[in-house]
């Protein structure tokens, strides 16, 4: 097989990488912003529910919750197509990791803001969402950053399920040409290009929110 042949089939399961991860990503940061909060400041029994969250989905093997939710839950009347499946997957999987890293933002930001905070009669709500996360939030995107390659990474496990995503398109042509090296080195290529643009993607983010904090708010 011509190496652009190659190189043009793996473009299109990379494709469909991209799509997955422009899908989980949201979902993992809306997890993580959710569960992250309500273990900061909601009363006990839901934060136990943020802990269990946390712990389940970090504490169990990411493939195996893919198979639950794809293969698990249809004998439970629930079916989903394999690309929700794998967003959903990977969605709250990641979030899970996320948790901690709002958790910690918000409580690396100093004290003395709060005091300020209290002493300027803002409410709880006010405190939270105008001075705490706005200074929380640069802390938040370098961890993001990383977050956010390694579900790049972990799309992988969903060539299991067939979607036929970069890992699935490239163990398909090599098991159709043998060409084993030329194949792997692309897909190595490809996930090493991904990888980097977002991590440029969460630096530019990163100076963005920077320069808005330091004005006096995040435009």
């Amino acid at each position: 097989m011509e190496f652009g042949e190659i190189v043009s089939v793996l473009l299109q399961g990379a494709v469909v990488t991209i799509k997955i991860v422009a899908m989980a990503l949201p979902l993992a940061a809306v997890m993580a912003f959710i569960f992250g909060l309500i273990r900061l400041y909601s009363p006990a029994p839901f934060k136990q529910i943020a802990i269990f969250y946390i712990e389940f989905f970090r504490g169990t093997s990411a493939l195996i919750q893919l198979y639950w939710i794809y293969f698990v839950l249809p004998f439970f009347g629930i079916t989903i197509d394999a690309m929700t499946a794998a967003v959903v997957a990977l969605g709250l999987n990641i979030g899970a990791y996320g948790t901690e890293v709002v958790r910690g933002a918000v409580q690396s930001v100093p004290k003395g803001q709060y005091e300020a905070s209290i002493a300027l009669n803002f409410t709880a709500r006010q405190r939270v969402w105008r001075i705490i996360l706005p200074q929380a939030l640069v802390n938040m995107i370098p961890p993001f950053g990383n977050l956010a390659i390694e579900l790049v990474k972990a799309t992988s496990l969903v060539s299991l399920i067939t979607i036929g995503d970069l890992t699935f398109k490239a163990k398909s042509l090599a098991d159709t040409t043998l060409q084993v090296g030329e194949i792997f080195g692309v897909v190595l290529l490809l996930y090493f290009i991904m990888s980097q643009a977002l991590a440029l993607l969460f630096k530019l983010l990163e100076k963005r929110l920077s320069k808005g904090l330091g004005r006096g708010g995040i435009n």
